[in-house]
């Protein structure tokens, strides 16, 4: 008898996969429920991986019946999460801040049991009280029987998903688990990382260039100490993922912070007002779009001191004048961009955001009460109201990434 060894196929060499490899640099809630295509969730959980996503699995105890957490936890390294009422895990990452995290939730699969929870908005697990929680994208990848697939109540079902703008990415047909053919069966991993990818662009901005102004500046007072303020520049970050995201070349002009560069955003690093404008100024001519959203310095030091200020006397007086009025500067060229600012305001929030789109010649500013303990600087969510000479809406509190998407959907429309 001859024994032939034949060599595992290497799965990233898959044309398919190769195809799906794009950097997505998300975080990914999969959701894992109980049906026998469970295990082909251990995959996907891997591929999600090589797109530079973060996973973190959530599972019902039905799956736990096909596939064990242990599998999960050692691929992953995040312990998986499966118990609405674990004090451990509440005290931690709550669900509610984990339903806040996700850039996505990817249930894979999703049985017809499940499909009709989420289809009736019930919260009675983890799984489907994070579907609710959460303002991210929501993805079911069926998986079941071909005649529970056809029967009436799951097509009404998915009719109520798509409404609600749920993703549905499949299922495919074939061969199933119970010896019968036809539709019900999960997509293969390679087609469901490649749709998942499709849920996060579009070509909103197709070929348009846009420069975007980010974080905090930077004005220094000598070798040792500086004027600054508490923007963290994750408003910015979310509008240069976002644009990109819809097609869009983007080069981002930062203020220091600790954020991660998105992926293919062109990044320049500064430090003071001045040095943000000149950059702008160089990179503006040839861009569609401006958008400013950085916490500028409105006045920086009249002289550096070259050494330590000395404590010396119970009072230090600064002389301080202004700094470039970056926006003002953009709309006075010839061949001004379409231009997007800030305002971040304590108080008289809209009336002073209609004074500075006026004055400052922006085609729509976005104002927001930087007040408020949940919403601006150095927070993940924000509530905005969007205005122009025309109109006025009022966003609902939301994470940053999120409202990113929805700027960037309201300034293509004006584009």
């Amino acid at each position: 008898m001859r024994v032939k060894f034949f060599k595992d196929k290497d799965l990233t060499s898959d044309f398919r996969y190769n195809r799906a490899m794009k950097k997505l640099n998300k975080h990914i809630i999969l959701g894992v429920t109980g049906g026998i295509a469970a295990y082909k969730s251990a995959e996907l959980l891997r591929r999600l991986q090589d797109t530079g996503a973060t996973v973190q699995v959530v599972m019902t105890e039905a799956a736990k019946e096909f596939i064990t957490p242990l599998t999960f936890q050692a691929l992953s390294g995040r312990a998986v999460r499966d118990d609405l009422f674990d004090s451990a895990a509440e005290a931690g990452m709550g669900h509610i801040e984990l339903a806040r995290w996700a850039d996505l939730i990817l249930v894979a699969p999703a049985t017809a049991d499940f499909i009709a929870d989420l289809a009736q908005g019930r919260a009675g697990h983890l799984l489907s009280t994070l579907c609710l929680a959460t303002d991210a994208p929501i993805a079911v990848a069926p998986a079941m029987n071909h005649q529970m697939w056809h029967n009436t109540v799951t097509q009404q079902n998915l009719s109520q998903l798509a409404d609600r703008n749920i993703h549905v990415l499949g299922p495919a047909a074939g061969h199933q688990a119970c010896g019968e053919t036809g539709y019900g069966r999960m997509l293969d991993v390679p087609d469901l990382v490649d749709s998942i990818e499709g849920i996060f662009a579009n070509d909103l901005l197709a070929g348009k260039r846009v420069v975007i102004t980010a974080g905090p500046t930077r004005e220094a007072l000598d070798p040792v100490r500086y004027l600054t303020n508490y923007s963290s520049g994750k408003m910015g970050f979310a509008l240069a993922e976002a644009a990109v995201e819809a097609g869009a070349f983007v080069t981002l002009i930062a203020g220091p912070t600790v954020l991660d560069t998105p992926n293919k955003v062109e990044r320049i690093n500064i430090e003071t007002a001045v040095e943000m404008n000149a950059r702008v100024l160089e990179h503006v001519e040839d861009c569609d779009i401006f958008i400013g959203s950085a916490a500028v310095a409105d006045y920086r030091p009249s002289e550096i001191q070259t050494k330590k200020i000395k404590k010396t006397n119970d009072t230090l007086t600064l002389e301080l004048i202004r700094n470039p009025d970056i926006i003002k500067n953009v709309s006075a060229l010839k061949n001004k961009p379409f231009i997007v600012g800030f305002a971040a305001e304590t108080n008289d929030i809209i009336a002073a955001a209609k004074n500075k789109l006026v004055n400052k010649g922006m085609d729509l500013i976005i104002a927001n009460d930087i007040g408020r303990k949940d919403s601006g600087f150095d927070v993940d969510s924000n509530e905005v109201t969007i205005l122009s000479e025309e109109y006025q809406e009022a966003m609902p509190l939301m994470s940053k990434k999120l409202l990113a998407k929805k700027i960037i959907e309201m300034i293509a429309k004006e584009n």
